[in-house]
């Protein structure tokens, strides 16, 4: 007896299925590939605030040792610091997943940031201070710092909105949910205050 063949449309089937199965794990890595960028780079953007909450220590010790400098403003920046200081590693961690955490740690920052800028603005109301090279140097450092930081959050914006657009765009919005939470919309920084500003101070 003549063994009967597979059909021409059991072949189409199983051809079509292959191509799907093979779409969805080029999705699947595309997705991968882009959420790994937006996870280095806000590694890069943890780095440079904390480079930013190092250099505060040396700053708050330089102008509390300025007669009559306010001590009101240098406690200001400690306390902000300290705010910062105290969002646990989970909040962090979670943060791109968690719009609140991210929100919350956007905050904490933007304080401290809102809190450096009125100190640099106090400070040049003390000429010995401005004249310090201790200080000037710590300036320099700082404006350097937040300039950076405004750099890394910009890229951070642009590597997550390349994510963003690839998971909300036909086809790729109709298999994100298969992998439940792990491509979470990706939140935004947003400079909706003079918090988010870098200082922008100078000293003759």
């Amino acid at each position: 007896m003549q063994q009967r063949r597979p059909s021409y449309a059991l072949w189409a089937i199983l051809g079509i299925i292959v191509i799907v199965v093979l779409w969805v794990f080029g999705t699947y890595n595309s997705l991968v590939s882009l959420d790994q960028r937006v996870q280095a780079q806000w590694a890069q953007v943890q780095t440079v605030y904390q480079r930013r909450a190092d250099l505060i220590p040396n700053l708050v010790a330089t102008v509390r040792g300025a007669a009559n400098f306010e001590k009101s403003t240098y406690v200001a920046v400690a306390k902000a610091r300290a705010s910062v200081g105290q969002i646990s590693p989970q909040v962090v961690q979670s943060a791109l997943s968690n719009p609140q955490a991210f929100a919350q740690y956007q905050h904490a920052q933007g304080a401290l940031g809102m809190a450096l800028t009125h100190l640099l603005a106090v400070s040049e109301r003390y000429p010995k201070l401005r004249a310090s090279q201790n200080f000037l140097t710590l300036q320099a450092q700082l404006e350097g710092t937040e300039n950076r930081i405004a750099v890394e959050r910009r890229r951070y914006n642009d590597v997550a909105r390349a994510f963003n657009t690839r998971r909300s765009t036909a086809p790729t919005v109709f298999i994100v949910g298969l992998f439940g939470s792990r491509f979470a919309k990706k939140p935004y920084f947003e400079a909706t205050s003079a918090a988010q500003n870098a200082p922008q101070v100078t000293f003759p």
